[in-house]
């Protein structure tokens, strides 16, 4: 699915311009079609993918429990 710069930019909540700078800078792969950029949605499931892996791992990590016998010394 082809979507405007301002679409995209509505997509993943960021501003306009700092799309069509990601656009020049070619950060996000897009087509110029005589008029205005336009943006393939796909290239961005992988990076919603890694975000949502990453989320899972951290509330895992902070659900773990404190191990009970912590072997510290008190040095006071």
């Amino acid at each position: 699915m082809y979507m405007t710069v301002q679409e995209t930019a509505t997509f993943l909540s960021m501003p306009e311009e700092q799309v069509n700078r990601y656009v020049l800078e070619g950060r996000i792969r897009a087509v110029h079609d005589g008029e205005q950029y336009i943006i393939n949605t796909s290239q961005f499931e992988a990076h919603f993918q890694q975000l949502e892996q990453a989320k899972l791992a951290l509330e895992e990590w902070r659900t773990m429990p404190i191990p009970e016998d912590v072997d510290i010394k008190d040095e006071d």
